[in-house]
């Protein structure tokens, strides 16, 4: 019963990245879209349960108002950060060997348990991630929070 859980747990949150990620088409040209994403970007810091600093780095205009709703008190719903993993440094996040990649992060009040883990942990295993840990690369730390906005790199 466990592993019917837990498959139906990650393809849930399978189901909620693709939704995310697959924006409306904006009938831009290629160029136009990554200048624009790229002039657009905004960095946010997070911390979990464990204080770790992580830097998230979001590009849809939607969601970067929501993260600073969220630092400004104007909001408090979906108050936690889901994405999926790129085990590889971002500049912005020098500090961890994996980032989230910006166009599949999104925020949540609720979560499945599968994808939750600190900043740490998911460091210290990045190796097994994707695998039993982490299936599809997915992380959704339930305690994440935003702290503050910092500056692009």
């Amino acid at each position: 019963m466990r592993r019917i859980t837990t498959k139906i747990g990650v393809l849930a949150a399978a189901a909620l990245l693709a939704v995310t990620a697959a924006g409306p088409a904006q009938g831009k040209q290629p160029g136009d879209a990554q200048r624009t994403r790229s002039e657009a970007a905004a960095y946010f810091v997070m911390t979990d349960v464990t204080r770790a600093e992580f830097v998230i780095k979001l590009t849809d205009p939607r969601k970067i108002q929501h993260a600073r709703d969220l630092l400004s008190g104007a909001t408090s719903s979906e108050p936690h950060v889901i994405g999926r993993i790129d085990k590889r440094p971002a500049p912005y996040n020098w500090r961890w060997s994996f980032h989230l990649r910006p166009e599949t992060i999104d925020f949540f009040d609720f979560a499945i348990e599968v994808c939750d883990a600190t900043t740490p942990y998911v460091e210290d295993h990045l190796d097994e991630a994707g695998g039993p840990f982490l299936p599809g690369l997915i992380w959704c730390p339930w305690s994440s929070k935003l702290v503050r906005e910092v500056p692009q790199p």
